[in-house]
């Protein structure tokens, strides 16, 4: 999948691996990753407890760092919330 943003280099770095990690997951895969990504997210630099969380998110993990630094939290996430927030007006839609 091709995309054209512009951000901080960590928001347009989380933003493109995630499109890599969702890519042709159904939207209960897509919405289990956002959730393994916000626990990495939440880590404060501890990482995930789970070998096979990390496995799932692949390159991702490498916001494990990321997750130190509070006002660096959102840019990290900034996708993931427009994901997760178009999968639910999409998924309002089919109702």
């Amino acid at each position: 999948m091709v995309w054209d943003g512009s951000g901080c280099s960590i928001s347009t770095a989380s933003l493109s691996m995630m499109v890599d990690l969702v890519e042709g997951k159904t939207v209960d895969e897509a919405m289990q990753l956002e959730g393994v990504f916000q626990k990495l997210m939440k880590s404060r630099g501890a990482g995930l407890d789970s070998d096979a969380d990390e496995e799932a998110l692949g390159d991702a993990v490498v916001f494990q760092g990321v997750s130190k630094y509070p006002m660096r939290i959102k840019c990290a996430l900034l996708g993931w919330a427009g994901l997760k927030d178009s999968l639910a007006k999409a998924l309002a839609a089919d109702k």
